[in-house]
């Protein structure tokens, strides 16, 4: 009851994980969906030149202002934030050319970085307040170009030219009362990609940047929700509450069953306190295990919560009768069938998720479910008793033969699936593994260059995050 109340837990644990991973995924792409709605948009504009305003010389100056306002608000809409540049309120051959964040922004593609200082100068000259409420926009190559040449990198630039962007810099600074990186910022585009020749195959980059960038979202995402050890450390915790909780109730319930002892009417003494105390603690501590395990079982082993926590179940029934069987308090043979009963719930359950539609006839139903129980008996002991398995794989292999053609056939891909097992139910309890994983995991991050501030190496390192605001 109580590994199949922890199961019920977990699953929903997982089922709640995969569920918010689902509707971040979709919102994901559905931000992409309005990205490139915003590129199509762009690709309509540019796709009838003949209503850009300007000669073929000069058209690409308007193409560079759309250009940039849909990839801004492309890349906006991909983070899911509100776009921040707009043509919104903005004349078409006003003294401003868009908005971003609702600051005025005036567009700037000549051909040469003096040459582009020049006209900012002019528009500051002729707008002289414009400078207190909006920067300007210059080709990006052009921009990291005049910066190189303010730390004295010129290139092939001639003495001549260098000089006057010095000049100019230093006029737009004075003018404005700011720095010349506030005043004149640069632009997604360089000079070359908005020219008509070209501007479609930089729109197509910009397609492609976004879908990597989309592919990356989607898959920070999906790591995000996959299953961890912080999780199952979670999942562990809850599952002691629910096992404590259990426990509880189990034992109070007795208590007045067998007892008459009434808790809510204050009949316990304190030697009953004692009992359900204690039937708490291994409640909560059985729950902490079989919470770990199950949240391995169902994440690493793809089993449904129900089966995991049969299985879970199953598992610490056998350790038990091993332990007996081992002291020499039951025979071959009563080890054998009473561990058919411990092992038929997880059976049952397993034949219930596995068979599907599989139509297995009554009368051999004991039979079936008796070869699974088998089976489950096989992997929880493995080689620790082979007198055991001998004398069970002897047993089976009668029950089996005297099942017909189709029945065998459903009861070898029941098989087949529990074969996938393999140790995973060892290592789900093996608390030296659960070590080396850690230990493992902390190496790897070590070699992938992770600041060792962000490792959790122990038990307190993990309730600080776990807890962390």
């Amino acid at each position: 009851m109580a590994d199949q109340a922890v199961g019920i837990y977990v699953g929903g644990l997982n089922s709640a994980r995969a569920a918010a991973e689902t509707v971040l995924q979709s919102a994901q792409d559905k931000a992409f969906d309005n990205a490139l709605e915003a590129m199509d948009t762009l690709r309509s504009f540019i796709g009838e030149p003949s209503k850009i305003l300007g000669s073929l010389k000069t058209k690409h100056g308007e193409i560079a202002e759309q250009v940039e306002v849909a990839v801004r608000r492309a890349r906006d809409f991909l983070a899911q934030t509100t776009p921040r540049a707009t043509f919104d309120g903005v004349g078409r051959t006003a003294p401003v050319d868009y908005k971003i964040d609702g600051i005025d922004v005036q567009s700037k593609f000549i051909n040469g970085a003096n040459n582009g200082l020049t006209q900012v100068l002019e528009h500051m000259d002729t707008y002289k307040d414009f400078g207190d409420n909006g920067f300007y926009h210059i080709p990006k190559d052009q921009h990291a170009q005049i910066l190189e040449v303010l730390k004295g990198n010129t290139g092939e630039l001639s003495d001549k030219t260098v000089r006057a962007i010095h000049e100019k810099v230093a006029e737009i600074e004075f003018t404005s009362g700011q720095p010349f990186a506030e005043v004149v910022q640069p632009s997604v585009s360089t000079y070359r990609e908005v020219q008509l020749g070209k501007v479609d195959e930089t729109v197509s980059h910009h397609e492609q940047d976004l879908k990597k960038q989309n592919e990356v979202l989607k898959d920070q995402i999906r790591i995000k929700h996959e299953p961890s050890i912080a999780e199952g450390v979670r999942a562990a915790a809850g599952a002691a509450a629910v096992g404590a909780a259990v426990g509880l109730t189990t034992k109070v319930w007795k208590k007045y069953r067998c007892e008459g002892k009434n808790v809510f009417a204050g009949q316990f003494t304190l030697e009953d306190w004692k009992e359900v105390g204690l039937s708490t603690a291994k409640g909560a501590a059985g729950g902490a295990v079989a919470g770990g395990a199950i949240y391995a079982l169902t994440n690493c082993a793809a089993l449904s919560a129900p089966f995991a926590g049969a299985f879970v179940s199953a598992a610490k029934g056998m350790a038990s009768l091993v332990a007996d069987y081992r002291g020499g308090k039951l025979s071959l043979d009563a080890l054998i069938d009473n561990a058919m009963f411990v092992c038929s719930d997880a059976a049952i359950v397993g034949l219930c998720t596995a068979a599907g539609q599989a139509l297995i006839p009554v009368p051999v139903l004991g039979a079936v479910l008796g070869s699974i129980a088998g089976k489950f008996i096989s992997t929880f002991i493995g080689g620790k008793a082979r007198e055991v398995t001998n004398r069970l794989a002897e047993r089976m292999k009668r029950v089996v033969a005297a099942l017909d053609k189709a029945v065998r056939k459903v009861l070898k891909s029941l098989e087949q699936m529990f074969d996938r097992l393999g140790d995973l139910t060892v290592a789900a309890f093996d608390l030296s593994a659960n070590t080396r994983l850690l230990e493992t995991s902390l190496a790897l991050a070590r070699a992938h260059g992770v600041n060792e501030s962000l490792l959790i190496r122990t038990d307190s390192d993990l309730d600080a995050f776990m807890t962390a605001l």
